[in-house]
């Protein structure tokens, strides 16, 4: 069957469902007593797949789920799963599907807070659970300091909303040069959380620990913290890192080998040329499956049979080349673009990005394969 899968698709992440669930106790051992945790499913579990990480989340007794859009939502509601599930970018079109759903609306500014509102009056609905954004200083999305005198009269006002947490997002949580910008946040949202609590009269759950400040700021873990590119395997601080399990293996085969004399040039605009005679290996990925383009021509590599080789001229579309010269190979062999042997950190800092954008980069067409040990 395995033989059978690999001829039908060469081209797989392998998502390993024992390391997800290693990687999330190693920050449940970090929380204090009471502290609950919230896990970001958005944009796919950051490329691992959607239903299936939110299913073994729901099983280990998460307390919520973060979307960032609706439909996402909507899907993981469809396949079954029934924890709170927040929606991060909600949007006026998307009112009616996340009522039939019983999803949670984050209300970041006075516009969606009066189209919801109005929208929850219409259809005669009381007391829908939603999340309140504050802006403490990542200039992103949130109600700001100055908003929170008119937040509080609003929410005095209102019976539309029930509000089930308030929260903020750190801007530099894992880096120490920015610690004091982080305790200011910090601050600033502890100030208007509890000004919107009176003005409530009820306790909600705060919260503003992403996965770098779960450890790294251990006081401001308050009643939440969010994970997540630490669930998937990745965490800033080295020493943290070391305790986390590779989570996705990104593999390929080689599709043919091509022997080139010295001076030959290789791929689109000859971009690639042997310095010598060399083998060079044709393998089944591409910019077109979430392998950048900027790890053309050397600024990338590939594991092929325990050995690092070398992306040679320009990535293509759906094919790369590799300098395999003196590496014994076959086609049809595996290749591993990232994982165990060769982490999505590394790749990330060949290609000048992150490892978010390459995890949430892998094409759809990459057929996930999901297996425990």
């Amino acid at each position: 069957v395995h033989l059978l899968e690999q001829k039908v698709h060469q081209t797989v992440l392998e998502i390993n469902l024992n390391a997800i669930t290693h990687n999330l106790r190693q920050y449940q051992q970090q929380l204090d007593p009471g502290v609950k945790l919230m896990a970001m499913v958005k944009a796919f579990s950051y490329g691992s797949g959607s239903f299936e990480i939110a299913n073994l989340l729901q099983f280990h007794k998460v307390d919520y789920l973060a979307v960032a859009y609706a439909d996402e939502g909507v899907e993981l509601r469809r396949a079954g799963i029934s924890l709170p599930i927040m929606v991060m970018n909600a949007e006026e079109s998307s009112f009616d599907v996340m009522v039939q759903h019983n999803l949670e609306p984050e209300l970041y500014a006075f516009s969606i807070w009066d189209a919801f509102e109005q929208y929850l009056g219409a259809m005669g609905i009381r007391n829908y659970p939603v999340h309140i954004k504050l802006d403490t200083g990542m200039r992103r999305l949130g109600f700001e300091p100055a908003d929170i005198g008119k937040l509080c009269d609003r929410l005095q006002q209102t019976l539309a909303f029930k509000v089930q947490s308030v929260f903020s997002h750190l801007a530099a949580s894992d880096a120490a040069e920015h610690d004091g910008f982080t305790q200011a946040q910090a601050a600033s949202f502890l100030q208007s959380a509890e000004r919107l609590r009176q003005a409530t009269g009820y306790d909600f759950i705060r919260h503003i620990a992403n996965t770098s400040a779960i450890h790294r700021h251990r006081r401001l873990q308050f009643d939440m913290v969010r994970l997540g590119i630490g669930l998937y395997g990745v965490d800033g601080h080295p020493a943290m890192q070391q305790q986390l399990r590779n989570v996705t293996t990104l593999k390929t085969t080689i599709s043919q080998l091509k022997h080139v004399k010295a001076g030959d040039s290789v791929g689109y605009s000859r971009k690639g040329v042997a310095v010598k005679d060399s083998v060079i290996a044709t393998v089944r990925i591409g910019y077109a499956d979430g392998y950048p383009r900027l790890l053309s021509n050397g600024n990338g590599k590939m594991w092929v049979n325990g050995h690092l080789v070398p992306v040679i001229g320009n990535v293509c579309m759906d094919m790369t080349m590799l300098d395999i010269t003196g590496v014994p190979a076959a086609e049809g062999d595996e290749v591993i673009v990232f994982g165990e042997q060769l982490p999505v950190g590394e790749l990330a800092r060949w290609a000048q990005t992150i490892a978010y954008e390459i995890l949430t980069g892998i094409s759809q067409r990459v057929k996930r394969v999901y297996y425990e040990e």
